[in-house]
This record gives C-alpha cells, structure tokens and sequence, in this order.
C-alpha cells in the first residue's frame, strides 16, 4: 500500500507544484481530479499539461489514479451535475463523454485507475428508469475503459443511486459482472451509512477494490473529518486491506481542509504509517 492524497484537498497553491512537498511529507500516490485548474479535459493545452503531470509524478516516484468528482466543471451553477442518472439523454451523454476524456487522461499518465460515481436521484423517476439510466451510461465507458486498457472503480456515495456497497454489489449483478467495473472504497462513507465491520466488507471485497479514499465520520452523517476525529476503526481496516494484499494508494481527501491542506497531509502521513504493516 502507499499512502495516497488527493488534489482536490490542496488548496492555495498550483497542485503541481505541491506534489514534491507531499513527496518530502512521505506521499507515493495522488487522487488527480481533473477540473477547470488541472488537466481540464476540455482544455486546448491539455496535451502539455498531461506532459507536465507525468514529468513529475515519474520525478518523484508518484503512482495516481484520476478522480471525476469535480463540482463545477460540467455545470457552473449545479454542483456534480450531470450525472450518469440526470433525467436528460443529452445531460447524460456529457457525463459519458466527460468520464471517457478521465480515462484518455489516466490511460496517458499511467494511472492505476479511473474512479466514479452514479450519481444522485434528482427527479421523481422509479427506480427501474434510474438503473437503467445508470446501467446504459456505464456500457460504453466500461466499453472505453477496456480500450485503453484502464480498471474503473465505481465509488458508493452516500445520496446517490449507489450508495453503499450492498447497491454496487446489485449493479455487477445487472451488469453481469463486468471484470472492468472495480470497487472505490471510502473508509467514511461505511462508517456513515452503517456498513460494519469494516473490515469485512473489505475482506468480502478484495478481488474488487482498485482504489480508498480515507477520511473519518460518524455515522449518518456524509462530512469529511480529520483522521481519528471520527468513528472510523482504522486499524483493523487498513489490516484488512493488507490482508487482501491490496497495493494501491490510500488517498487522504479532506476537501473541507484544503485551507491547511500541508498540516493535515503531514498529520494524516503520520497517522497512516503507523498503521502500515512494514514494508
């Protein structure tokens, strides 16, 4: 395992340049999430910030995986939208588009994977028409993904479509078990909505998982905390995880902290090793 952080946890400065102070902090991994300031996948330089991106993941010996959560970049006045579950076809269709260019991206850094989400109920459509809507969305990403030859980890978030991992479980069974749709666990959201112990779900799991976020909560309540502010059992999670030989990135995503982002990544670095079998 390495220890991982995300981007859309630093703020104030060019991500770019914190990556060889999260480097010198002990980091292995970033979560890049592409948006308006970094690798905009819309954006006519895009090709020279991938270069950039790659010199120096490859400088300082960074693994990454891209992220698609960025708030605003398809619609400036609705956060996340839209979504692979929007009530519009065309909507819709942007979301796929968006999410086929996060691959192009990882595929050309060399990312361990691509990490999604359904996305949230916004209408009041049954729901047979939100999995379907879902289901027909992720056809030809995963068709995509398989292209370019890039595992995707679908990520349940708490208030969407697919919110815990008992929901993800029943999308593979619709899907018929695609290979390439992997699981993204954040240690949070079990903890939020209940799915204990931890440590099982993981060990249930581990064939699947491609990609952790971690950050602490408490139950039933979707808010991102400092590590040990929470209720998250952390040590026999991350034990599970290294029981199931897992050796991707524990990526810290503390948005809310983004204003002391080198405080909490050096508090959480500390936090984590402590926790990490030896190497």
């Amino acid at each position: 395992m390495r220890l991982g952080y995300g981007t859309n946890s630093i703020g104030d400065v060019d991500p770019l340049e914190a990556v060889p102070i999260l480097a010198e902090v002990g980091y292995r991994s970033l979560a890049i999430t592409p948006d308006r300031h970094l690798l905009d996948p819309f954006a006519a330089d895009l090709t020279a910030g991938i270069d950039a991106w790659r010199r120096a993941l490859g400088r300082h010996g960074m693994a990454c995986v891209v992220e698609t959560g960025a708030r605003h970049l398809l619609d400036p006045r609705v956060k996340h939208e839209p979504t692979l579950v929007s009530p519009s076809r065309e909507a819709r269709q942007r979301r796929v588009e968006f999410t086929q260019r996060a691959i192009d991206i990882a595929a050309e850094l060399g990312a361990d994977c691509v990490s999604l989400w359904s996305g949230a109920a916004r209408d009041s459509a049954d729901s047979d028409t939100f999995w379907q809507r879902l289901t027909e969305g992720l056809g030809p990403i995963l068709d995509h993904a398989a292209r370019r030859g890039m595992r995707l980890g679908l990520e349940p978030e708490p208030g969407m479509v697919v919110d815990t991992v008992a929901c993800y479980a029943a999308l593979l069974e619709r899907l018929g078990h695609p290979a390439g749709l992997g699981l993204t666990i954040d240690t949070g959201h079990l903890e939020c909505l209940g799915e204990r112990p931890a440590a099982a779900v993981i060990a249930r799991w581990a064939t699947r998982i491609v990609n952790v976020h971690v950050d602490d909560m408490l139950p039933c309540r979707h808010e991102h905390l400092p590590l040990g502010e929470g209720d998250v059992d952390f040590a026999p999670l991350v034990a599970a995880l290294a029981a199931a030989d897992y050796a991707g990135g524990l990526h810290v995503e503390l948005p809310r902290q983004a204003h002391r982002w080198l405080e909490t990544a050096a508090v959480s670095a500390r936090f984590l090793a402590g926790l990490l079998p030896p190497p």
